[in-house]
């Protein structure tokens, strides 16, 4: 049966996946030449009708000789829908019961949830069909990509180094996720979005792009912090980067410590877990730390003090709902100690000979705080 009545459709009721056609071809070029899609996707540069008109009998052809398969993306409206044309989805097998998994919307079809509706019907068909896993990647950094592929269940492995093409020529790092026959089709952790808060001329708020001009040199002792997690101007894009990574995987609070009168950025606070979602966990640990400019002023001990809060409220109650906190400083980071003890925290262990974050060895003090 050839093209198009070889292409499944597939319906949840509110999406609907069917064959291309030449009266997409105006959306195509539309979606091709939108800057979002420039900039995350591979799509020929100064995309044309006649490349549109061109692309369908390729498609037809991945069909018909059993190679990718390709989907146009509709919305089902009141009376059945008009046919059209939202974005493409595009299922490529490999060997083994493995297969690819990439898509794009038109800009009038982002923001409702529509893509994560394509890809489970499609990864539902290609395991209905015998399939065992569908991989997802994306260049470093495509959250809008992330987010389908988080809310259909898939699950975020690795940043892989120069593996994916860019539009514009050359390789860059790659993000890899997987989904498998068995797994939930549902999104394995929070994306985590923290709250503001705010006491004694202390805001905490969520990091922004133009926090990076409030960023400076660390002059602290390299023991003490893990190189890397204070930003610098020249690590600033890198470092947002990891940090929106983090809360978007589930597994971190963090927030810029900000004044509340200016609302400039003094350092950060989070509440992180190693592994896991941190809404599913018992227990986490506590960090923090001051721009030079900023310290002196209790901001610290605010920031730490409101992190803690939140930890412990309910969630319920718009907390977190943790049990227990943790904490680990260097024995002799004597500010950093005199915060958690403010805070309430005590001190269960020593060790005379830890490996510090910068490898060298040396006394390390552990800390612990639980939910009254």
């Amino acid at each position: 049966m050839p093209f198009p009545d070889s292409v499944p459709i597939l319906t949840d009721g509110v999406v609907r996946l069917r064959a291309h056609n030449e009266r997409d071809v105006d959306r195509i070029v539309e979606q091709c030449t939108d800057s979002e899609s420039v900039r995350w996707t591979q799509v020929p540069r100064g995309y044309t009708v006649e490349m549109a008109r061109e692309w369908i009998p390729a498609i037809a052809k991945g069909w018909d000789e059993g190679g990718d398969q390709l989907w146009a993306i509709e919305e089902i409206t009141v009376g059945g829908g008009d046919g059209l044309f939202l974005g493409t989805i595009d299922l490529r097998p490999r060997a083994a019961g493995r297969a690819e998994i990439g898509y794009g919307l038109h800009p009038e079809g982002r923001g409702r949830g529509l893509m994560a509706r394509a890809l489970k019907l499609v990864c539902q068909y290609w395991f209905d069909g015998g399939g065992q896993r569908v991989d997802w990647y994306a260049e470093r950094g495509n959250f809008a990509s992330w987010g389908p592929a988080r809310a259909a269940g898939f699950d975020f492995l690795t940043t892989l180094p120069e593996h994916a093409a860019h539009g514009e020529g050359g390789l860059v790092d790659a993000w890899f996720g997987t989904l498998g026959r068995e797994d939930a089709m549902e999104p394995r952790a929070a994306w985590i979005t923290p709250p503001v808060l705010e006491a004694d001329g202390i805001r905490l708020r969520p990091w922004r792009a133009e926090d990076g001009a409030s960023a400076e040199a660390t002059n602290h002792p390299s023991h003490f912090v893990p190189a890397g997690a204070i930003p610098t101007p020249e690590t600033w894009d890198d470092w947002l980067l990891r940090r929106r990574l983090v809360m978007a995987r589930g597994l971190s609070f963090n927030w810029c410590i900000a004044d509340a009168t200016t609302d400039e950025a003094l350092g950060e606070v989070l509440v992180f877990v190693h592994g896991g979602a941190i809404l599913d966990s018992d227990t986490a640990e506590l960090g923090y730390y001051l721009f030079p400019r900023a310290r002196g002023r209790g901001a610290a001990k605010t920031a730490s003090r409101l992190a803690v809060q939140h930890t412990f409220t309910s969630k319920d109650d718009g907390g977190m709902g943790l049990r227990r906190l943790v904490a680990e400083t260097a024995a002799d980071n004597a500010a950093s100690n005199a915060i958690l003890a403010s805070v309430g925290f005590t001190k269960w262990g020593h060790e005379a000979a830890a490996q510090a974050p910068d490898g060298s060895i040396g006394p390390a003090d552990h800390w612990e705080l639980l939910r009254p």
